[in-house]
């Protein structure tokens, strides 16, 4: 709703007078300023969502547009994810926008942080890439900046894009090509401590998997491995899952993070691959079409990922205000490892 309009529109001031403070106090807590109280806050806050107020495109239009964007990325050790920056930035240069890049470290708390920070350096728009941030904290910060989310499924999310490849149907193809080799023993690695991400893509890639299997009658099969993330134990619990009796004959890797160790603790064990071991990772990233590696991949293309991300958020950035939910369909690159 328009900031400034006369008649039933809920405005800035609308807001000030429910909280019982001033309107620059609200406008405070909405840049997320320094020296806000955790009180004056959650009264403002509490004021917001009650009156369902919205800043106006035109609102903020007033302030200026400062052609700068923030970028806010999951890791820097994904190399996955520089394809998705090269798209955002071809949209972006053509458009005469900056961009300045944060990186999360998969933390909730400093994501958090960083998109406060770009807040108060009046970025036009953010992309988040694997936003590690709730569905509900991602709604919070909507409401102060257009965001578009890459790598995040919340199809019922309001104030925000999403942009992602069709993880299911990612993981489907994997079982798939299994299934066409004759393999029935498949088992599905994923990451630690996803329990209460479901809008993430290792569990959207699981959901795909289980619904391969179950659809193929192998319910009683269905296998799910989880690796830790990062642990001094890691290569441990990779070597004891190739080594075990009951090792699985084909393995669907949630990510080419986990595919290639795994492929390279095979070779180093004197596993064959495909002979012993098929393996198909996720997100063909560079390091699965070395031929040294030569890793079978779900593709998502994320330079296509990033473009249409830009694109989204220029459209907000513009005046759309009706949420958008895009996925894009992957391929399977067959190699040596099937």
């Amino acid at each position: 709703m328009a900031d400034g309009d006369s008649g039933s529109r809920v405005t800035i001031r609308t807001v000030a007078a429910d909280a019982g403070v001033s309107v620059a106090a609200v406008s405070k807590v909405m840049r997320n300023a320094y020296g806000v109280s955790d009180a004056l806050r959650l009264r403002v806050e509490a004021s917001i969502e009650k009156l369902g107020y919205r800043p106006s495109v035109a609102a903020r239009g007033m302030r200026g547009r400062t052609f700068t964007l923030g970028v806010l990325l999951v890791g820097i050790d994904n190399p996955f994810l520089p394809g998705i920056y090269q798209g955002i930035e071809t949209v972006t240069e053509q458009a005469g926008y900056k961009i300045m890049v944060g990186v999360g470290a998969a933390r909730a708390r400093t994501e958090a942080q960083l998109i406060e920070q770009m807040i108060d350096n009046r970025m036009d728009g953010l992309i988040l890439v694997a936003s590690q941030i709730s569905g509900e904290m991602l709604e919070h910060y909507a409401r102060q900046i257009p965001i578009v989310v890459v790598g995040h499924h919340e199809p019922a999310a309001q104030g925000y894009d999403t942009i992602n490849n069709n993880d299911q149907r990612g993981a489907r193809l994997a079982v798939q090509a299994f299934l066409e080799k004759g393999y029935t023993d498949i088992a599905f690695i994923t990451q630690a401590d996803q329990a209460d991400h479901l809008a993430d893509v290792a569990p959207q890639r699981e959901i795909g998997y289980r619904a391969a299997m179950t659809g193929a009658g192998l319910a009683d099969q269905i296998r799910v491995i989880i690796l830790p993330q990062h642990s001094a134990q890691r290569d441990e619990r990779i070597k004891a899952l190739l080594i075990a009796p009951d090792r699985p004959r084909a393995l669907v890797c949630w990510s080419d993070l986990d595919a290639v160790p795994i492929l390279g603790a095979a070779y180093s064990l004197g596993i064959r691959v495909p002979d012993d071991l098929s393996i198909i990772g996720y997100d063909n990233s560079p390091v699965a079409a070395l031929p040294m590696v030569n890793l079978s991949s779900i593709d998502q293309d994320g330079p296509r990922l990033g473009r249409i991300a830009a694109e989204a958020l220029f459209s907000r950035i513009n005046g759309r205000n009706v949420a958008e939910h895009l996925e894009i369909e992957p391929t399977l690159i067959f190699r040596h490892s099937i």
